[in-house]
């Protein structure tokens, strides 16, 4: 990029790349549209772009500095390796949060979603006829995504790998859950729980000095299975990415449309007031290699403002778009990127 990086930028963007990383395994949670409020979408879009052919020739040449150069390479391994350690770090504390305070959780997102609408939407000004369309059926598309029915698992390679490059448009279509999206595919469980489980167990045990899940027929497919969700994500990423950067630089009023419209009709995934409906096979409810039920789908209810309860859920959907706010106050960088490209 043009403008050279301080330390301070680096730590922050290894930050964002946390926040990006947890949200991506919520359910509901859009960790595009973290990266959208957070400011550093359009510049992960459009270094992504940079995986390409030029990039290839090089690597294959030995460039390597000006590869890394040209892929920007230090704002994608600050993002990404912030969004790799959050998956056994920061997303350990929010399952740990989700688990005891589920209904403050849940709120704090869905008054950040509230807030990255607001955010989005300050700087919309084109209501021209073909922007409102766009606007209704990214509202239509959002609803009707947060209401579908799973389906059922699947471990077959060729679906897994299917399962990335759909799973992983959570981080590049802001409102889209790619985890949510996982769970209507019905491997959500398989490929962000068990596999994710197995994956963290084998690194333990190699660094111990342990090989021995060599032998090991079951964990040796957990690992097949995340390595084959690894690559589809992998192409996904780059495909969509040169995608939308290329509608984003032709249409970006009409793909900033459907942005809100979608976040806007997908805040049905994230309502706080909700219970989980429970995957259930035999009579008996399905447990993961965690013992944990599993998940199909959520069942939404109106809150009682009788009890406290209540109260405290809406004091944190406040805390949720104050925090948005603050962001939207302090946080210039996707404007500067932006003013950059021009």
């Amino acid at each position: 990029m043009a403008k050279e990086r301080t330390l301070l930028d680096k730590f922050f963007l290894f930050l964002k790349g946390l926040s990006m990383g947890a949200a991506n395994k919520v359910p509901g949670v859009s960790g595009g549209a973290v990266s959208f409020v957070l400011g550093f979408y359009e510049e992960m879009i459009y270094s992504f772009q940079k995986i390409n052919y030029k990039a290839f020739l090089l690597l294959i040449n030995g460039r390597f500095k000006s590869f890394y150069k040209y892929t920007n390479a230090t704002f994608l391994l600050l993002v990404f390796g912030g969004s790799t350690f959050s998956y056994f770090s920061v997303s350990l504390v929010l399952d740990f949060l989700l688990e005891r305070y589920e209904l403050y959780v849940w709120s704090s997102f869905f008054g950040m979603i509230l807030g990255s609408i607001y955010y989005i939407s300050k700087e919309f000004n084109d209501w021209r006829t073909r922007n409102v369309v766009s606007m209704i059926i990214g509202v239509a598309l959002g609803i009707a995504i947060s209401f579908m029915n799973p389906a059922k698992e699947n471990d077959n390679l060729w679906f897994v790998f299917a399962c990335g490059i759909i799973g992983v448009s959570g981080m590049t279509l802001p409102g889209l859950s790619g985890s949510f999206i996982l769970i209507l595919l019905g491997n959500y469980v398989l490929l962000l729980v068990d596999s994710v489980t197995v994956l963290f167990k084998t690194l333990t045990e190699v660094f111990s000095g342990d090989f021995g899940f060599l032998e090991n027929e079951e964990q040796l497919r957990y690992l097949k299975i995340i390595a084959t969700f690894t690559g589809g994500s992998a192409f996904g990423l780059v495909i969509t990415s040169h995608i939308l950067g290329y509608v984003l630089k032709r249409w970006h009023q009409i793909v900033t449309a459907v942005i809100i419209g979608f976040i806007t009709g997908s805040l049905g995934m994230v309502w706080p007031w909700k219970k989980e409906v429970y995957k259930i096979i035999d009579g008996k409810v399905l447990l993961d290699v965690n013992g944990e039920k599993v998940i199909q789908n959520f069942t939404r209810y109106f809150p009682n403002f009788s009890i406290s309860e209540t109260w405290i859920a809406l004091f944190f959907v406040l805390l949720g778009v104050g925090i948005i706010l603050l962001i939207d106050k302090y946080g210039e960088d996707r404007k500067e990127f932006l003013d950059e490209q021009i």
